[in-house]
């Protein structure tokens, strides 16, 4: 067998049989004797196990290793990771310039990407699972983000099975929701429990929950990248500083830890944090205590 290149491409098709799966390997770009190929296939008594798929074959690869790989199904797998604390758009981005992934998606709309993924009305925020996916050369994003979606389902169903039963949270859908406002807010992950507490205690009193990352997603692209006290004031159904309660969707995609501190929080009466300037927050129960952290940490005074 000799190749026109040091690797080709060669792809599978189901429902192939041993002389379509010789034509298909010719047409690779492998220079090799049809009819010895076919009956290497029969005569091995693996012809009928050969596996649908992309493969990638290298120089030197004899009629055995070839027969091995196929019947294995050892596929060329590219990868893509979709990161903790992004936003549809930066998925959508990544999916985009991923290698060998057929872009069936890039020109719908959120709502119409929704319904080619199965969930016909549901916000596309945050409903992917951030995790690293492998898949084969010629899948498709859309496959790709249906498995992330089931994801998230599964990670969404088995935190919600475990919130604890002083959770002011009323929905799947709402714990979500905070679950990707505490893995915005978080630097550090240890701190996850406590910051989710925060939001949970403003929840149950009806406190406004004045998260900054809300007011950010609200203004989409027009933030560029300084936050303004005009922007606070700048009412959007994602300002949690002109509005009370959650958001009315999630604002980036949470990971497994940020889904089970939103359902599990810190047993804790604070209802303040402020970045310590190392990654941690301080904590306060109290605005006085809390204002005394804000001049420590962020205004250098003791």
């Amino acid at each position: 067998m000799d190749l026109t290149a040091d690797s080709v491409d060669l792809s599978i098709e189901p429902g192939s049989n041993p002389r379509d799966v010789v034509q298909q390997v010719q047409q690779a770009g492998v220079s090799v004797n049809a009819s010895l190929l076919y009956w290497w296939f029969r005569l091995s008594g693996q012809a009928r196990q050969i596996k649908a798929g992309s493969y990638e074959l290298d120089r030197g690869i004899t009629p055995e290793r070839l027969l091995s790989k196929l019947v294995r199904g050892e596929e060329a797998l590219r990868s893509v990771t979709l990161v903790e604390g992004w936003t549809l758009r930066q998925v959508r981005d990544a999916l985009r310039k991923a290698d060998q992934l057929k872009p069936l998606t890039a020109d719908l709309t959120p709502d119409e990407l929704m319904q080619q993924v199965g969930k016909p009305g549901v916000p596309a925020e945050g409903r992917f699972f951030p995790d690293t996916y492998t898949y084969s050369k010629g899948s498709t994003d859309l496959a790709l983000l249906q498995r992330a979606a089931r994801a998230m389902d599964k990670k969404l169903e088995a935190a919600w099975a475990q919130r604890s039963a002083q959770s002011p949270l009323k929905s799947p859908q709402e714990a979500l929701t905070l679950a990707s406002i505490v893995e915005k807010e978080t630097g550090r992950a240890s701190d996850r429990p406590q910051i989710a507490a925060v939001f949970s205690n403003r929840l149950r009193i009806g406190m406004r929950l004045q998260t900054d990352p809300t007011v950010i997603y609200g203004l989409g692209q027009g933030f560029d990248g300084n936050l303004r006290k005009a922007d606070l004031q700048n009412d959007t159904p994602w300002n949690t500083y002109t509005r009370t309660g959650l958001p009315p969707t999630p604002i980036a995609m949470p990971g497994r830890g940020a889904l089970l501190a939103a359902v599990q929080p810190a047993t804790s009466n604070a209802l303040y944090f402020v970045a310590r300037g190392d990654g941690s927050s301080e904590f306060s129960a109290t605005l006085d205590e809390h204002n005394r952290a804000v001049n420590k940490y962020q205004r250098g005074q003791q």
